[in-house]
């Protein structure tokens, strides 16, 4: 813990693409006018964090403190933030740090895609660390019924998700390939909102079936299995391309497949007729804040639940490893303070 005289923190830094993290000492960043300063208190494991540790996405600054689920307490406040936002208060940080404001997208309210946006543990240094700070303007209240550690995984796991779940429309009877930290949250919204789920994970991967199928997935399966019924829509989570052309199989006419990752490997060549009757394919990028606020305030009606397999920061690297071999059943957050 730190008083108000210390000036450095504890990071885990990527210095190295392709490198693990590093346990650094920084100064403790200050605010500008619009932004807060945030001691963090736990911050979710992403897949994102893996695409970015890992190089798979363009562009990355580095050295960069990667991170974007973050939960912190508002303790310092730059002189253009909001009164409503006091000391004290719990934030949530997700991916999206900041937008233009002013370029077509967001004028439409899609500041998800702005080509100037800046995300955080990307561009912006994120939650890996003692202490962030953040744009107020792009940060949420956490609902009073959430603990820090439960919080952060609806912070990009929940949020986005949420987005891509939108995506399926009315559909009824909905399948999602890879059973991680997205879908188990999306699980529990869609049983309650009278939806069907259809949990594809890993080939005779019984122990996240078995998981899957205690959040009420009404059928669970292998990506290489075929569900009993053909499905309304579909959401890949995991970044696998070739899950594309088989969820497109499984998906019957005017359907939709959302691909929800940021990053996906190749996705083969497949038959025209598996697309053929109006079949969809769509992607997701990112979140609005609309998004954040309409999730954030569904969750605890749900009551969304999160499943949570908590590291201290210095075992980030661990953490990150297991999420890559899938060692944990829903998510993980590294708890700072």
């Amino acid at each position: 813990m730190h008083d108000d005289k210390t000036t450095t923190m504890r990071a885990m830094v990527l210095e190295t693409i392709g490198k693990p993290l590093t346990l650094q000492s920084l100064p403790i960043p200050e605010p500008t006018d619009h932004q807060l300063r945030l001691k963090v208190l736990t911050c979710g494991i992403c897949r994102t964090d893996l695409h970015v540790v890992d190089g798979e996405l363009a562009d990355p600054q580095v050295p960069m403190i990667p991170g974007h689920q973050i939960v912190g307490e508002v303790v310092k406040k730059g002189q253009a933030v909001s009164a409503a936002i006091r000391l004290g208060d719990h934030v949530g940080v997700p991916w999206l740090g900041g937008s233009c404001g002013h370029c077509e997208a967001c004028r439409q309210n899609r500041e998800n895609l702005c080509d100037h946006a800046v995300y955080t543990g990307y561009q912006i240094y994120g939650g890996f660390a003692e202490y962030c700070v953040a744009d107020a303007r792009y940060c949420f209240p956490i609902p009073t019924a959430y603990s820090p550690t439960q919080a952060a995984p609806l912070l990009c796991a929940g949020l986005i998700g949420y987005r891509a779940f939108k995506k399926t429309g009315a559909g009824k009877h909905i399948g999602f390939y890879g059973f991680g930290s997205a879908a188990h949250i999306l699980t529990q919204l869609a049983v309650y909102l009278k939806r069907s789920v259809y949990a594809f994970t890993r080939p005779n991967d019984h122990h996240t079936q078995s998981f899957a199928r205690s959040l009420g997935a009404v059928w669970v399966g292998g990506s290489d299995q075929s569900p009993p019924r053909l499905l309304d829509a579909a959401i890949i989570f995991a970044p696998d391309g070739a899950l594309l052309p088989q969820a497109l199989q499984h998906v019957k006419k005017g359907g939709t497949v959302v691909c929800a990752g940021i990053h996906m490997s190749d996705i083969p060549s497949f038959p025209y007729r598996y697309l053929w009757g109006e079949r969809q394919i769509v992607s997701v990028a990112n979140l609005t804040r609309q998004d954040g606020e309409e999730f954030l305030a569904l969750a605890p009606k749900v009551p969304i639940n999160t499943n949570v397999t908590i590291y201290p920061l210095q075992q980030t690297n661990q953490a990150l490893d297991d999420l890559r071999a899938g060692r944990f059943d829903g998510s993980a957050v590294i708890k700072v303070l």
